[in-house]
């Protein structure tokens, strides 16, 4: 376990965290290094949360939400779409290697794909390896 990265997802209440909890009622397996934050929507997350969670040290962070179209909120996902295109951006010229910091949609009905999406972006931040670079130091 000590290899294993660091991941703080942020789900979105209505169909990610749903699609979560779908996965672990039937028993799908999905890595146990990822620690979830239940948002209102995907649109809330402010991109002031990703960089805070880099600079205290995890490896990397997962956002997701409702598909494209199917906000409980109606474009709080259209907002999170646009933010997060940005904010990845942003990371990435700064120094901050893309596959630290991963976005999708997921609905309450995909339990399965939630735990494929969830092995992809475990070994895509496994892959990027351990984060120093905009970590305090302790």
């Amino acid at each position: 376990m000590k290899d294993e990265p660091k991941i703080l997802a942020f789900l979105c209440n209505w169909c990610s965290y749903a699609g979560a909890d779908l996965a672990g009622t039937s028993r799908v397996q999905y890595p146990t290094n990822i620690r979830v934050i239940r948002v209102p929507c995907s649109g809330r997350v402010n991109p002031q949360f990703i960089v805070k969670a880099l600079h205290d040290g995890l490896d990397g962070v997962w956002i997701s939400g409702c598909h494209i179209g199917d906000c409980h909120y109606q474009t709080g996902n259209y907002y999170a779409r646009r933010r997060f295109y940005v904010i990845k951006n942003l990371l990435e010229y700064v120094g901050v290697e893309p596959e630290r910091v991963q976005f999708s949609w997921v609905s309450a009905s995909e339990g399965k794909k939630f735990a494929e999406i969830a092995g992809v972006v475990t070994e895509k931040v496994k892959k990027a390896g351990k984060f120093k670079r905009l970590a305090k130091k302790r």
